[in-house]
């Protein structure tokens, strides 16, 4: 099975079933069996086709005799995949990827179709230059309530800048657990492996991975040496200054990622509770923490808007990464932008009632950590803002950051485009002792 086979199946498949893209590939690279070079292609074309959908459209409109409505969805998914390695990528022969179009267009339409994807792709490849887009939205596929959601947050001189980030290649991020193997030795088993293996530039245990296909086959992997989590996440718990011995509530925990990184900060010494509303992610905190070697952590099924009586007063640290709308993983996740705006308007009611629960449990002295994966202010400051009007036994801290990280405060937000780190917004708050 190719790579291009494969990445057109995934297409289908999130058109079909309206899901995420990144389960999506994760079951067909399996199901197909590709190596860790066909897997990363394959990941970069779907990808590549999601982040630049609009203008991809724009494209094929260009050089389509007739409608793009009027095209079966198929069709267009095909045309949008031949288009994107046409226009988006060097590696892959004009030639090699209109004949695999045109053989899909046999396959999963029928001869006509594949003529008139033959007719559109080789207009393409003979194009000396392609039509230039018409607004910020078509040249970055986002759409145009989004842009102004976002030019809102970061105002119109950094907004290209951003929205191109968006559509970047993101490295995958890895956290090592210094309980099981120091830093230095965990890259040299994962060069071991073929991957390309960069230090963080100021995250430290931190390193940026290349050609890694699927992360399950990894040695470092499997045995507990490694564990994914963005900079900026990891970045949060950081921020919380955890040491061991302490007691600490990760409230919104599931898939387990800052919950391992406070544990390995406790260094599995204390008491580390991690809750999520849903029962089948329960599951997947306490996998991850036996195959990291976690013990300190119990992971247990709450909703975190609910009082939980004997807690009240109890914990160290209280982190608190809310539910949100998800607009800082754009470039991991290039389907959100796709998605309704209007659901994401009632999360900041449901940020700030989260938060207001979480700080009864902080006790006198401790620390209560707010963090989103999104740069909206009103998801962001706006609740921090809340929040402190109605709890004035709370202050803004400083966060804890490593020597060389670029920002700093009370309250920060990283950007993809300017520190390389998914987007992300974190505020450190302190309770009067």
């Amino acid at each position: 099975m190719s790579a291009r086979t494969t990445a057109l199946a995934a297409l289908i498949a999130c058109r079909r079933r309206n899901a995420w893209s990144d389960g999506i590939l994760k079951e067909y690279i399996a199901r197909d069996g590709l190596d860790r070079r066909d897997a990363a292609l394959a990941s970069r074309l779907c990808y590549g086709v999601l982040q630049n959908r609009m203008l991809l459209d724009f494209y094929i409109g260009a050089f389509l005799k007739g409608k793009l409505r009027d095209l079966q969805p198929v069709v267009l998914d095909i045309l949008r995949l031949g288009v994107y390695q046409l226009a988006m990528t060097d590696k892959i022969p004009p030639a090699a990827c209109v004949n695999e179009a045109v053989e899909q267009g046999k396959k999963y339409a029928n001869a006509r179709a594949a003529g008139l994807i033959n007719g559109v792709l080789r207009a393409v490849s003979r194009a000396e230059c392609l039509p230039e887009p018409p607004d910020l939205a078509t040249r970055f596929s986002h759409p145009a309530e989004l842009v102004e959601l976002l030019r809102n947050s970061v105002g119109d001189d950094l907004l290209p800048r951003l929205l191109a980030s968006h559509n970047e290649a993101p490295r995958t991020c890895v956290q090592v657990n210094t309980l099981k193997i120091s830093p230095a030795e965990a890259a040299v088993q994962m060069e071991k492996q073929g991957l390309g293996v960069e230090k963080h530039p100021w995250l430290p245990g931190c390193y940026e991975l290349t050609g890694t296909g699927s992360l399950e086959a990894l040695d470092a992997w499997r045995d507990g040496l490694v564990y994914v989590q963005d900079a900026a996440a990891r970045l949060a718990v950081y921020a919380a200054g955890l040491a061991p011995g302490m007691r600490v509530l990760d409230c919104c925990a599931a898939p387990g990622g800052k919950s391992f990184s406070a544990a390995v900060a406790m260094e599995d010494r204390g008491e580390l509770v991690s809750c999520d509303i849903h029962r089948h992610k329960i599951t997947i905190i306490e996998k991850g923490a036996e195959r990291l070697g976690l013990t300190c952590i119990q992971a247990m099924e709450h909703d975190a808007k609910a009082p939980m009586p004997r807690w009240r007063e109890y914990f160290d640290a209280v982190i608190a990464d809310v539910p949100c709308s998800g607009l800082g993983v754009i470039r991991k996740k290039p389907d959100i932008r796709y998605k309704d705006l209007g659901p994401t308007e009632a999360l900041p009611a449901l940020q700030l009632a989260i938060l207001r629960q979480q700080a009864e449990y902080v006790r006198p002295g401790g620390v209560l950590l707010y963090s989103t994966c999104t740069i909206l202010r009103r998801e962001n400051e706006d609740v921090i803002r809340a929040f402190l009007t109605d709890h004035p036994e709370f202050s803004p801290e400083s966060i804890c950051a490593p020597p060389d990280c670029p920002v700093s405060g009370a309250a920060v937000t990283l950007l993809p485009c300017l520190h390389g780190t998914d987007g992300f917004f974190i505020a450190k708050l302190r309770k009067q002792p």
